[in-house]
């Protein structure tokens, strides 16, 4: 008998079968994205933010914040930015550099966000600037790229007027007085030795030099959310002796400096929403 007859033959390249993976829902859209990292980032819930926000580089902001609202609780001390909300108002930590700049915009699309008021630290570029000084920009040069990624390099980058106007009335209201003129952004940080690109920045004519700026008012816009900017000289890096220091930063003068600061940065969102006024100067 000859056993190999009884043997089927099995067919030669015979294709294996695929086992295909069941379909999982994913962050498929831009909405499902940033409603959920915006609580990922900061560990506050969607429903605990205000309707209007304040932006901060800086830990101390945040802090004073808290403590001038009954030391309303600090949400994301393990996360990377951390918040508190009051009074309608909440106020972000979201980091340094343009490009957490327009991801704190983009994150802020999951909530309705009627207004966002960037409070920055800036180094002055004009020598009639002093160390404390209020710059209200009316417009901002896009030096950091980051933008790029958002709107054609042609288009300006502006804020929202109605909101500096606010601005503009609030540091009055303080007795201050501020220079207004425009800011130019970069995305370098050591910069303070190059002689090349210090001559650049005296042509530019520029009043100011920071790193967000630009890089918020565009995002504002292409994400259609009402930005303004107030922005403190806190160094004069035009000159060997102005460059920011760990001692001149953390100095009582500039402890003063912050607290004006965010005082009128809160008073200018206090009268937005005590008057009921819009903030879009354009139509999205």
């Amino acid at each position: 008998m000859n056993e190999e007859k009884d043997v089927k033959k099995q067919p030669v390249n015979t294709p294996a079968k695929e086992v295909k993976s069941p379909i999982k829902k994913g962050l498929k859209s831009k909405e499902d994205i940033v409603a959920n990292w915006l609580p990922r980032y900061t560990g506050r819930p969607l429903s605990e933010f205000g309707e209007y926000i304040l932006l901060t580089n800086f830990s101390k902001y945040v802090q004073l914040f808290s403590e001038w609202h009954n030391n309303a609780p600090v949400y994301g001390l393990d996360k990377p930015m951390q918040s508190v909300t009051a009074d309608g108002i909440t106020i972000i930590n979201f980091g340094m550099g343009s490009p957490l700049a327009a991801t704190m915009m983009d994150l802020l699309t999951a909530i309705p966000t009627k207004a966002v008021l960037f409070l920055g630290k800036c180094g002055g570029l004009k020598r009639k600037n002093e160390i404390g000084d209020l710059i209200l920009p009316i417009a901002a040069i896009r030096g950091e790229g980051t933008s790029n990624d958002y709107l054609h390099p042609e288009v300006p980058a502006l804020p929202a007027f109605a909101l500096q106007k606010a601005i503009s009335t609030t540091i009055r209201e303080h007795s201050r007085d501020y220079w207004t003129g425009t800011v130019y952004t970069t995305n370098r940080r050591v910069w303070e030795h190059d002689k090349e690109f210090k001559k650049y920045l005296k042509e530019l004519r520029a009043m100011a030099v920071d790193m967000e700026t630009a890089t918020v008012f565009v995002t504002g816009f292409a994400n259609k959310i009402p930005t303004g900017a107030l922005l403190l000289v806190s160094d004069q890096p035009m000159i060997p002796e102005g460059v920011k220091t760990a001692e001149n930063d953390s100095s009582k003068t500039s402890e003063d400096h912050v607290i004006s600061h965010l005082k009128i940065g809160i008073d200018s969102l206090k009268q937005l929403i005590n008057k009921g006024q819009t903030v879009k100067h354009l139509k999205f």
